[in-house]
């Protein structure tokens, strides 16, 4: 059985996610603060051009990469901690786990925590089976997303990316973005306009970490 059939809303309805237990949605705090969150590096130009944009606005991030690119790429991955970021397995080749036999997904997860140690894991897409989230479980705090940018999606400019983040962001929201060729053009436009806009609206950028995941009252 899968968690999840319609992974693109652009906040997850609270009444979905108690199905999905297993997983970290959001933050549980009463603090003004959001946890910005990285997908699918780190990939050349891209990713740096992201960090001038964090740096810029000194906005500490979490990133959750692939192996097979953390292995093209060690020495940009390892600026990602040098710049006070985070860093999340989000396996080694970007497996759908809806479309692959829980040996082989946890493999792939396996191969990537070869080259990302980290506490937090977050399946590609969204997209993976109670099976395989009773296993990763045992390793790893399991990382979803209150906000999601959709920065991915072709069909979609980076002035409607920005207006859906504004409008379902909130405090504790752990917010998905795109360090990917594919996202460029919509998250290296709409990212420093939405941190502007956070700063303007009172909160602060906070990267993912083992006490973050505590309820912050």
């Amino acid at each position: 059985m899968s968690y999840l059939h319609n992974v693109h809303f652009a906040t997850v309805p609270d009444v979905l996610k108690p199905l999905a237990g297993d997983f970290l949605w959001r933050i549980p705090t009463s603090q003004r603060e959001v946890y910005l969150t990285f997908d699918d590096g780190p990939v050349p130009h891209v990713t740096s051009e992201v960090l001038e944009i964090l740096k810029g606005f000194d906005a500490p991030a979490s990133f959750f990469c692939l192996g097979k690119n953390v292995e093209l790429h060690p020495a940009l991955f390892a600026e990602l901690s040098l710049r006070g970021h985070t860093i999340g397995n989000h396996t080694y080749s970007h497996r759908n786990g809806w479309n692959t036999s829980t040996y082989s997904y946890i493999r792939d997860a396996l191969q990537g925590e070869e080259h990302i140690q980290s506490p937090f894991f977050r399946p590609p897409y969204g997209r993976i089976t109670r099976q395989q989230a009773a296993a990763l479980k045992k390793r790893y705090t399991l990382v979803m997303w209150d906000v999601l940018s959709g920065d991915y999606l072709p069909e979609r400019s980076p002035e409607r990316c920005l207006e859906s983040l504004k409008r379902h962001t909130r405090e504790g929201s752990i917010v998905v973005f795109h360090d990917s060729i594919k996202a460029a053009r919509n998250v290296l436009t709409a990212l420093p306009l939405y941190l502007e806009w956070l700063q303007h609206e009172g909160y602060l950028c906070r990267a993912l970490s083992p006490a973050s995941i505590h309820h912050k009252e």
